[in-house]
């Protein structure tokens, strides 16, 4: 009899173990599909997985990588659509603050054995006049200068810096969407380069996949505009009128772009208002070029400007302005011109985002851990308020630049563009100040207004003397008037409170959870 209880103990334990076990393996499966489709498998790239999932391994991607797998030693899958060289015609001008930045970030030497060149400031045409604006540099190291190169060169480098780090995994394949649960980001979902639908998880998930993201719509509110596109060209064997320096041609429609991007070759970018240029194939663009555009480059210049247009490598890009609106969500970080997008005048997209790159390592780096994704995502809602003095100077100027350089019929705005052009050729703090901001060395909001009023007030001061009269007050009325509705509408976008106040709002203050639990 007792022998019957203790072999009906062992069967009922049995059976239990049974039960529970398949239970178990019950909870694990749902964990693993994330409500995806069945069928789709779990990448293996890391024993335990990583730390962060990377989506895109352009500038700020493939910077983020290397910056997270070797400062804070972090495990790292970065997840690219294609890892050839990428051939672009913008992205291709690193100002003097952001080589600091990349510096910063240990990653100066991708700028070399790449035939990047030196820039050392800007060049203005104007109606057959010119002024060059060197940028202050007097300060820094000897080193210290913009960069220019090709761009595609520039990201392998960066690429294959973050592929040598053994904590970060360089993956080609194209992400299809964000996995989530209960609202909480756990990875994506994408498909390799073999074809195999597989699903990357980690406690982390930054999105950096370009201006033409996918995956944005989930994480901010996107506000796009497209206010012109450029035509790029490149120029062989020429010299410009100033060496190391680019060159910007007040043109009539709108600027024209000169800068070097090797020791054999110049890029040319047209600026074409609104979202439409010139077929190609029927000749309407040649035939613009050469009529429209070709006049107005410099003499130095038009015989290359001309052999380029006869070649016919021409292509062309829209170019994006989105201020950032982002939507915290835990588990994911958008960055990058997926995630705010200024005007390519400046070239102060990359300025920004490595130093996006700098303001985030420096958040992330007290945190050992990020599996709570609640507390990480109110902890990093610092990061939009801490990055914007930087982000929203140069996104203000770029956006400003642009409308005030730009020919227009309105008597108003030609005398705005023209005392912009005489406002920086007075030279000393009239020249300097303005091209410390543009070059990301003084990215402060409130120099940024202070001289932009001072070009506006210079301007009416020039309609008015030595004699005003009513018509020239109201020209000048008006100058101030159309001066505030450039800059007012693009701060209002950026948020004037985080621009100029970023100490009064609470994100600034936010300290991680695990310091907040050592002092409590």
């Amino acid at each position: 009899m007792e022998g019957e209880f203790v072999d009906g103990a062992i069967v009922a334990g049995v059976l239990a173990f049974a039960f529970l076990w398949r239970l178990r393996s019950k909870e694990t499966i749902d964990v693993v599909d994330g409500g995806e489709d069945e069928g789709v498998g779990r990448s293996n790239g890391f024993d335990g997985g990583p730390d962060v999932v990377v989506v895109g391994a352009g500038v700020a991607g493939a910077a983020l990588a290397h910056t997270l797998g070797k400062v804070d030693g972090r495990r790292v899958h970065v997840i690219e659509r294609d890892l050839t060289e990428p051939d672009r015609i913008v992205g291709e001008l690193l100002q003097p603050g952001g080589y600091l930045k990349l510096m910063e970030l240990g990653l100066q030497d991708c700028v070399e054995e790449i035939d990047s060149q030196r820039v050392y400031g800007y060049a203005l045409f104007k109606d057959g006049n010119d002024t060059k604006l060197s940028y202050p540099l007097e300060k820094f190291h000897e080193d210290i200068s913009g960069r220019s190169f090709h761009n595609g060169r520039f990201i392998q480098r960066m690429r294959q810096k973050a592929a040598s780090l053994p904590n970060v995994q360089l993956e080609q394949g194209t992400v299809i969407s964000l996995v989530e649960e209960d609202g909480v980001v756990k990875g994506v979902k994408y498909r390799t380069k073999a074809g195999e639908e597989l699903i990357a998880y980690a406690p982390l998930t930054i999105v950096c996949d370009g201006c033409f993201s996918k995956l944005r719509r989930s994480l901010c509110k996107p506000q796009i505009e497209v206010p012109s596109c450029f035509v790029g060209l490149v120029l062989e064997n020429c010299e410009l009128p100033y060496a190391n320096h680019g060159h910007v041609v007040l043109g009539d429609p709108s600027p024209i772009l000169f800068y070097p991007i090797s020791s054999t070759e110049v890029r040319c970018l047209v600026d074409v208002p609104g979202q439409k240029v010139p077929s190609v194939s029927d000749g309407e663009m040649v035939n613009y070029l050469k009529t429209v555009v070709a006049p107005q480059v410099p003499p130095q210049l038009y015989d290359a400007f001309m052999s380029a247009v006869d070649n016919g490598n021409i292509k062309s890009m829209p170019n994006r302005s989105m201020p950032a609106a982002p939507l915290p969500t835990p588990g994911a970080l958008l960055m990058g011109d997926a995630f705010n997008m200024r005007h390519p005048l400046t070239g102060g997209g990359m300025t920004v985002a490595l130093s996006d790159i700098v303001v985030l390592r420096d958040l992330l780096r007290p945190l050992s851990d990020l599996k709570d994704a609640s507390s990480l995502c109110r902890y990093l809602e610092s990061f939009y308020t801490l990055r914007k003095p930087v982000a929203a100077t140069i996104n203000t100027l770029a956006g400003a630049l642009y409308k005030v350089f730009c020919a227009s019929p309105d008597q108003a705005r030609k005398e705005m563009r023209q005392a912009c052009f005489d406002y920086l050729s007075l030279g000393g703090v009239f020249s300097t100040g303005p091209i410390a901001l543009l070059s990301g060395l003084n990215p402060r909001p409130l120099s940024l207004v202070l001289h932009f009023l001072a070009v506006a007030i210079y301007g009416v001061g020039r309609l008015l003397l030595p004699y005003p009269s009513p018509k020239r007050m109201w020209i000048g009325a008006r100058l101030i008037y159309d001066a505030s509705g450039i800059i007012l509408p693009i701060m209002k976008a950026e948020g004037f409170r985080k621009m100029f106040f970023p100490s009064t709002v609470p994100a600034y203050y936010r300290a991680p959870q695990v310091q907040q639990t050592q002092t409590s």
